[in-house]
């Protein structure tokens, strides 16, 4: 098991476009590139709305499944083989903490907003860009209204946990946060491959 020794915090020098570049650099699909953008763009507009670092949050939302190709979806290991990868470019804490916690099947719930947008925006941001796929690959026919009917089926995008979608109720209430989340994508939708 990899156990993660955090080392000294550094200010954050790597921007978005940075950051996208690193991940291209350990992943090849285009489909898990998509899925780190989409909750690269939920982390932050829920930093936004929270008043916290939106860069650095957005950061960490692009590199968060980093290792997730070199792991081969081994659960035992995401997240402590990103964490020990984002060391090894020069990350401090401040960002491979919160990629190696987001394995909260792993690491268990913590309570510190980042952490928790992080899961958060990891599954919500699956929820949404399907249900733009129902309608043609059109985000911008997404509204909060039709995430909150498709969040209750759960047969539909069924690998997005519901409970750990809700766990922003710390934070903000649903309809606002499917509404910032649908907006999020909306905004970056040609990144995505959506209209």
């Amino acid at each position: 098991m990899t156990k993660f020794i955090p080392v000294a915090v550094h200010p954050l020098s790597m921007e978005r476009d940075d950051a996208i570049r690193l991940l291209g650099k350990h992943v090849a699909k285009e489909s898990l590139i998509a899925h780190c953008r989409a909750t690269a763009a939920i982390m932050r507009a829920t930093a936004e709305a929270l008043n916290e670092d939106a860069d650095l949050w957005e950061v960490i939302g692009i590199l968060h499944d980093i290792d997730y190709e070199e792991v081969d979806e081994d659960m035992e290991r995401h997240g402590d083989v990103g964490a020990d990868m984002l060391c090894a470019a020069g990350f401090g804490d401040e960002v491979t903490g919160p990629v190696q916690r987001h394995n909260y099947v792993k690491y268990g719930d913590t309570d510190a907003p980042v952490d928790v947008s992080l899961t958060v925006a990891d599954n919500i941001s699956g929820l949404v860009i399907a249900c733009a796929m129902v309608k043609g690959g059109s985000i911008s026919d997404v509204t909060e209204k039709t995430v909150k009917k498709k969040i209750k089926d759960r047969a539909f995008a069924a690998g997005c946990n519901r409970e750990r979608i809700q766990k922003i109720e710390a934070y903000m209430e649903m309809p606002a946060y499917f509404a910032l989340s649908v907006a999020a994508l909306q905004g970056i939708k040609e990144d995505l491959g959506l209209t």
